[in-house]
């Protein structure tokens, strides 16, 4: 019997052409396989052939594996938008980041893509955001829930694969304004599903000095780090946060780019 693939594109028990035509796209996009089963048949069964299955339905793309799964979407970003439809102002990329529309923007650390959704909506459709992730299933995870949720109020989020390190010594001096990190929590936050799988394929690489100054040198305005509000991670490097809230498991530091 063959090894079993790494990743592959699977349906859940639609038969829709649409959703087959969105999975092959995903598939063809990333050079996965896409593996088909039989009718009625379990989806557990693709598991002899794939460790892990990027899963499309009709209500949410998942990622699947043995132990567990997670559904892509918003999450906690949700609550975040609506308050910022709303009027308020006192998000932490607006509190702390100051976002404004038109900037340009890069998730080094892209994950399930919460704050890049934030940030994009505060850019709006006059500027720009790229996303790192270093993790192959959670990038796929994350451009096939994006690509489902677009926004014309939000500006398109480019999902690239890729070491955040690499790609920042490759990018020129102020090519974006802000920097975003979200360096991997060491313990799961309780209101975070799906943290348990996040954690297990995400780098778990703490920050480093070098990247930092990397990411300095590329921002033209400032850099924007997350933290667990516990987590040593902040002062490693040197830094405090600027602002939390009182009931908020996360804290914030920014740090000024190198050009200013």
């Amino acid at each position: 019997m063959p090894a079993p693939h790494p990743l592959a594109v699977a349906l859940s028990g639609s038969t829709d052409g649409s959703l087959r035509a969105e999975a092959e796209a995903c598939a063809t996009r990333w050079g996965l396989p896409l593996l088909l089963r039989a009718a009625k048949a379990p989806l557990r069964g693709l598991l002899d052939e794939a460790e892990l299955l990027v899963v499309f339905g009709e209500d949410a793309v998942s990622l699947r594996d043995r132990r567990g799964h997670v559904r892509g979407g918003a999450g906690l970003a949700a609550l975040r938008l609506k308050e910022i439809a709303k009027g308020r102002t006192d998000d932490p990329l607006q509190r702390v980041g100051e976002l404004v529309a038109g900037e340009r923007v890069l998730d080094a650390t892209l994950g399930f893509a919460q704050d890049a959704r934030v940030a994009a909506r505060l850019v709006g459709p006059s500027g720009a955001l790229l996303g790192i992730e270093s993790s192959l299933p959670l990038a796929v995870l994350a451009e096939a829930t994006l690509r489902r949720e677009g926004s014309t109020a939000s500006a398109p989020i480019e999902v690239q694969r890729g070491d955040s390190g690499a790609v920042l010594r490759a990018m020129p001096a102020s090519s974006v304004d802000v920097v975003l990190f979200d360096p991997m929590f060491g313990r799961a936050l309780a209101a975070q599903p799906g943290f348990d799988m996040l954690r297990r394929l995400a780098d778990p690489s703490p920050l480093t000095p070098q990247v930092l100054t990397e990411a300095r040198r590329v921002a033209r305005r400032v850099v924007l780090i997350k933290s667990a509000r516990y987590s040593p991670a902040l002062r490693s490097l040197g830094l405090r946060h600027e602002w939390a809230s009182r009931s908020a498991p996360v804290v914030w530091a920014r740090v000024a780019a190198l050009s200013r």
